[in-house]
């Protein structure tokens, strides 16, 4: 060290300073410059991936919850469609156990219309065969009542003693 502080030249220095500031000058041009423009660049490209990543995943969140809310929707909406289906159903059955029921009650009431006068009918038929029957039986008695003299006298007699009782 001691020789180094004999040895001292200040044209030296002096020259070895401005060659060193010029190389610090230099180097900030050329290399520094670029070298620190290439990192800020690639700090500034990794910050704006971030931030794009930090976006994604917030709009990725976005249509989580759109698509959640949408699923919410859709089975809410095809509760709704079923139990829609399921009124309908029960008032069709209703509706057409009511027709069925006018329409049995009709059928019963005609049924019984329909018996009312065949009974009716058959009454009358029947009535009308007790008179001819009756008719021929008296026809018959009288025939035989009035095939004899005698009889036809008493019979004459006893209508005679019945008209004027009555």
């Amino acid at each position: 060290m001691e020789k180094l502080i004999n040895d001292f030249s200040f044209g030296l220095f002096f020259w070895q300073m401005i060659l060193f500031v010029l190389l610090l000058l230099l180097l900030k041009k050329f290399a520094w410059g670029p070298i620190l423009n290439a990192l800020n660049t690639r700090e500034e490209g990794i910050k704006n991936a971030l931030d794009a990543a930090e976006n994604a995943k917030l709009e990725m969140q976005n249509l989580q919850a759109d698509n959640q809310k949408l699923l919410q929707e859709a089975r809410a909406e095809r509760e709704t469609m079923i139990k829609e289906a399921r009124e309908i159903k029960e008032k069709m059955i209703s509706d057409a156990k009511g027709e069925a029921q006018v329409e049995a009650d009709k059928l019963i009431a005609n049924a019984q219309a329909a018996i009312e006068s065949e009974k009716k009918a058959a009454i009358v038929e029947i009535k009308n065969q007790v008179a001819n029957l009756s008719i021929e039986i008296a026809e018959k008695v009288v025939k035989n009542e009035l095939a004899d003299k005698d009889k036809q006298l008493k019979l004459v007699e006893s209508m005679l003693n019945d008209a004027t009782l009555n």
